[in-house]
């Protein structure tokens, strides 16, 4: 029995345990005599990727354009509750009360990341402070409050830390970030769990807020002796210092990679995925076993509807939607690493399949695997046409969801700081 619940993501790689979709052909392609807006909303987590997405489909389906406002996880879940937007887009799963108010979401894995711990200490010019779960709790617990600590020295001797205020930094806004952090928090820290616990809002005891990945990237990047968590592609976008963090097992201090954040996504055991329609929210993947492993790692989800006419009122975008969906998960997936995201495993895209078959439209299958006859598409295909185009409207109004973060579409995904030396 122990012997199975071993297994790990690693096997499936080579194995797949969800039966893969035999013979399976892609969903229909968007059609061509069409303009499509396609709107989603929520987590900043994966903005990098979703807005890299958002270019390259574009050049393969020109007449399809995502716009994806990048204003957090708590405004993604409320979002799509509302049925403001085509999708929403949470790192933090679905809590039951929240499933009981968006009943038939699926949840459809669209990458992996990690959270880092980034610091400004002019002291300490390179990453690699170490720092233990419990100095990170009792950091944002408010009992570590000067940089030269004893309990941070001890885990540094080489470094000649400052005696210097820690001027923390977090979220203001409710954020899957938010959630993963505290929900690794909670397990290194029996206080943290007792007086604050998880979630996407938490009771801060310290620290300055700020909105979004963006927004705590910007104000650790550029506050002297500031620390903050981001998301890793944040952080190397930004050239941010960054700490190395004690692993699951308390044998080394990791420092966060594409390889020590894959070492903790694969450990996680398979028999915990759940299939895309059941419950999520006992997921997760911080604190994995290995010497390599980094403790803060987390998939980052999709919400979509099973019945996706609550969210979108014409049948042939929602064809075009779960077309696009289905090339994020799959063909998709190669941009996902330079970017600092873990690639989904074979076995997930065939969980993410599996999810998309079961979307309806007004209780019709919209791409049924085994007998579908559409053909292939030729990922180099240019849909661009002569035809005189009809226009879909689209099913959200952009004031319908309170954008918390800028959007910055047309640049890079994520947009480098200067350090102001401001204090």
């Amino acid at each position: 029995m122990k012997q199975i619940l071993s297994i790990t993501l690693s096997l499936i790689l080579m194995v797949g345990v969800f039966t893969p979709l035999a013979n399976a052909v892609i969903p229909e392609p968007p059609k061509s005599d069409k303009q499509f807006q396609i709107n989603g909303a929520g987590a900043t987590f994966p903005y990098p990727l979703i807005d890299t997405w958002r270019v390259e489909y574009n050049k393969l389906y020109s007449n399809v354009n995502l716009n994806y406002q990048s204003i957090g996880s708590g405004g993604g879940v409320s979002a799509h509750t509302a049925k403001t937007v085509n999708f929403g887009a949470s790192d933090a799963p679905l809590q039951p009360e929240e499933r009981s108010l968006a009943t038939g979401t699926l949840h459809i894995p669209e990458a992996i990341g990690s959270v880092v711990l980034a610091y400004y200490l002019p002291e300490v010019p390179k990453s690699g402070l170490k720092l233990t779960g419990e100095n990170v709790a009792d950091i944002y617990l408010g009992k570590i409050k000067r940089w030269n600590d004893p309990k941070i020295q001890e885990n540094n001797p080489d470094l000649k830390l400052p005696d210097r205020p820690i001027l923390v930094t977090r979220r203001s806004d409710g954020s899957g970030t938010t959630y993963v952090f505290t929900d690794y928090l909670s397990k290194v820290s029996q206080e943290w769990n007792q007086k604050v616990g998880k979630g996407k809002s938490v009771p801060w005891p310290t620290g300055i807020g700020a909105a979004g990945n963006e927004g705590v990237a910007w104000a650790t990047r550029n506050t002297k002796y500031a620390i903050g968590y981001v998301e890793l592609a944040y952080a190397k976008s930004n050239e941010m210092t960054i700490a190395y963090l004690q692993n699951g097992d308390k044998t080394a201090f990791v420092e966060p990679t594409f390889d020590t954040v894959f070492e903790g996504a694969k450990a996680y055991p398979v028999d915990k995925i759940p299939k895309p329609e059941q419950d999520w929210s006992q997921v997760s993947m911080v604190l994995a076993p290995g010497q390599n492993s980094y403790p803060i790692v987390s998939f980052t989800y999709l919400l979509i509807y099973e019945d996706i006419n609550q969210a979108i009122s014409d049948k042939d975008m929602a064809k075009a939607f779960v077309h696009m969906v289905y090339w994020m998960v799959t063909d998709g997936q190669k941009f996902s690493k330079p970017l600092g995201y873990v690639p989904l495993p074979p076995a997930i895209q065939e969980l993410d399949k599996q999810g998309l078959s079961r979307i309806k439209f007004e209780g019709e299958q919209l791409w049924n695997p085994g007998t579908s006859s559409f053909p292939k598409a030729d990922a180099k295909t240019d849909v661009k046409s002569d035809i005189k185009t009809k226009v879909t409207k689209t099913d959200i109004k952009k004031t319908d969801v309170k954008k918390s973060e800028p959007k910055k579409t047309d640049k890079k995904p994520v947009k480098k700081t200067s350090k102001t030396g401001s204090k």
